[in-house]
């Protein structure tokens, strides 16, 4: 064999025991972080109660393929610092919660105040960067947000609690506010995602998509935040293909908001659809869409075109909202020329949102602003 030939043979052989190995046909149990580098190697990973030390992420790098079964309540203990506490990444994973909890202990952190002063707070709790499906989790009182979501393909989550209703009381550190602040339940920026028949009771957006393209929101409800938001649109942004359907919103400041940065630019907003919606004993308004922000109602910016695309913004059947006796019907502040309307049937009437399914009880009218194009629809 000529020296060249087993100089290649050498290479070869190196190369494989220097792969990574492959994960084993196996299960493995994780009752503490210790046992978590071992766990991973497996292709089944069972989770026992335990709890998670001060100041650590319990962190599951998974291998492609995993199945996750949880078998017991994960607690996190308290440290004031940026988290997150929980991230789970992976392609083509099965995460099984099995209505399990993560808890955040949050009581111990909630000042009123959120990630706007006070201690710092883990956020996000929870990191969610797999595809596949992630179902039947319990998340208990969360520092601040939740959900963090960043899927590399087509994810599922499904059934889903986020119980962060002891954030609704004044504590002694709250100056009578709500001691919970800023528990947004999913921070979306992401592709391909889909969100259904889940509960979240929180004290921020139920939902709020930053970016991204094909996210369903579906058969959910949310109680006691901020509403389903897109936004807050930031510049270079490409938000489209959203549908949020058949949810409940009670008692959140409104059911439905689209909110862009006054300083915002080339961004866009485009083919969303609102269908079957239900939202009652809204605080502040039915529907808003406003580009001031994080000014409500302020000056608007127009580096953000919001625009119907190919469907409806409201479809049937009728998105029906009850607001609450001081709050406003809908309010849109749109930027000069920024909301749009590009319905491809609408060539005998261009620049139109159809809002002939909105139905909006209770309250008085709120202002339109910089857009004439709302048909079908009266305050």
């Amino acid at each position: 064999m000529s020296s060249f030939v087993r100089l290649a043979a050498l290479l070869v052989f190196s190369r494989v025991l220097l792969a990574a190995p492959a994960a084993s046909d196996c299960t493995g149990t994780i009752s503490s972080l210790d046992d978590v580098d071992d766990a991973v190697k497996c292709t089944t990973v069972n989770i026992n109660s335990f709890t998670v030390p001060a100041g650590e992420t319990f962190n599951l790098d998974l291998a492609d393929g995993t199945t996750v079964n949880m078998q017991g309540d994960v607690t996190f203990a308290v440290k004031d610092w940026d988290g997150p506490l929980f991230q789970v990444s992976g392609k083509s994973i099965t995460f099984n919660g099995n209505g399990h909890t993560f808890d955040g202990n949050g009581p111990s952190y909630w000042d009123g105040l959120g990630g706007n002063g006070g201690v710092t707070k883990p956020a996000p709790m929870m990191k969610i960067k797999i595809s596949g499906t992630y179902t039947n989790v319990k998340v208990l009182n969360s520092p601040a947000r939740v959900y963090s979501v960043s899927n590399p393909a087509p994810l599922t989550m499904s059934n889903l609690v986020i119980d962060d209703s002891a954030g609704d009381a004044p504590n002694s550190k709250s100056d009578g506010k709500p001691a919970g602040h800023n528990t947004d339940g999913f921070d979306v920026s992401t592709n391909d995602l889909i969100i259904e028949n889940s509960t979240i009771h929180n004290q921020d957006d139920c939902l709020a998509i930053n970016k991204g393209t094909n996210i369903v929101f579906q058969g959910n409800t949310c109680i006691g935040g901020h509403g389903i938001s897109i936004g807050s649109i930031s510049s270079d942004v490409t938000v489209s293909g959203i549908v949020i359907q058949n949810n409940n919103v009670q008692n959140n400041d409104q059911a439905l908001r689209i909110k862009t940065k006054a300083s915002a630019t080339d961004s866009t907003v485009t083919n969303v659809t609102y269908s079957g919606n239900v939202g009652t004993g809204l605080r502040q308004f039915g529907v808003l869409i406003d580009q001031s922000y994080p000014d409500t109602l302020g000056t608007p910016g127009n580096g953000v075109t919001i625009s119907v695309g190919t469907l409806h913004l409201f479809q049937r059947p009728a998105l029906c909202l009850t607001v609450n006796s001081d709050a406003e019907r809908v309010a849109v502040n749109c930027g000069s020329g920024s909301c749009t309307g590009q319905h491809l049937l609408q060539i005998l009437h261009p620049g139109t949102w159809d809002w002939s399914a909105l139905k909006v009880t209770g309250g008085s009218a709120g202002p339109i602003v910089n857009f004439s194009g709302i048909k079908n629809f009266s305050q």
